[in-house]
């Protein structure tokens, strides 16, 4: 039997970020569920391919420029009317000790993890207010709750679009606006595979997730459609996490049967 609830047949969805990995495998789900998927990101030939392989409308749009994000989403507004949901996945990441990054790594991880993000959740929010409607969806980070070694300018930008969600779920929720985030786990994808194909990185991740596996795009589904849909209709300013249990709390490296 088919549960309408969880239905997002119909809606026009907008995907930042979405030429590969989690804004890829979020998308093709939508076009799948009968929604009209539109898809960004940077790299004209990488996003093309990719609209075509899960059925999507590509939009070539740096999240990192503002007069980008404004030509985006008139055009999908002109051509759709509306946008119904929207996923903020766009992101950047750059590892080294935080007294050696410089202001250029700074500012490109800020500018596209929040800068960016908020610009296209105003964007796209002042039309979903006009209509009384919609749901905004932002992929934060497990560095939302504490953070990792090493990445500090990415932990901090997650943090602000985590505290970006609760501030425009508050702001927008009387106005018929949800606003919530979904915080992954440690995912494999392309760009994330050469780490996590260290022995040593997949033994402390895998240890320490009590689902013993690290998460892959697609386990990420459920939650986006979810929250899109009538069933999450009462939740907005929620951060769910989907790492597999790693938050649960500690692996302690003693035999319990001993």
């Amino acid at each position: 039997m088919k549960d309408e609830l969880f239905s997002v047949a119909g809606q026009v969805v907008l995907v930042s970020g979405a030429s590969r990995g989690i804004g890829r495998a979020l998308a093709e789900a939508f076009v799948r569920r009968g929604a009209t998927v539109v898809i960004t990101g940077r790299e004209r030939a990488t996003l093309e391919a990719a609209a075509k392989e899960i059925g999507a409308k590509p939009v070539v749009c740096d999240i990192a420029d503002a007069s980008a994000i404004e030509r985006l989403v008139k055009g999908v507004l002109g051509e759709h009317g509306r946008v119904d949901t929207l996923l903020n996945v766009a992101g950047v990441n750059r590892r080294k000790r935080v007294e050696k990054y410089t202001e250029a790594d700074y500012d490109f991880i800020v500018d596209v993890n929040m800068k960016g993000p908020f610009l296209l959740s105003t964007a796209v929010g002042r039309a979903m207010l006009e209509r009384g409607k919609g749901s905004q969806i932002n992929i934060t980070s497990l560095n939302n709750d504490k953070p990792l070694r090493g990445v500090a300018p990415y932990a901090m930008s997650k943090a602000g679009m985590g505290q970006m969600t609760r501030a425009l779920a508050l702001e927008w929720g009387p106005r018929g606006v949800r606003v919530n985030s979904i915080a992954p786990g440690f995912i494999l994808t392309d760009l994330t595979q050469k780490l996590w194909s260290q022995p040593v990185m997949k033994d402390w991740g895998v240890s320490n997730t009590p689902l013993r596996r690290l998460g892959e795009p697609k386990d990420l589904i459920g939650a986006a459609v979810f929250l899109a849909s009538e069933a999450a209709a009462f939740m907005t300013g929620q951060a769910l996490f989907v790492d597999g249990g790693f938050l649960s709390g500690y692996a302690w490296p003693i035999d319990l049967d001993a």
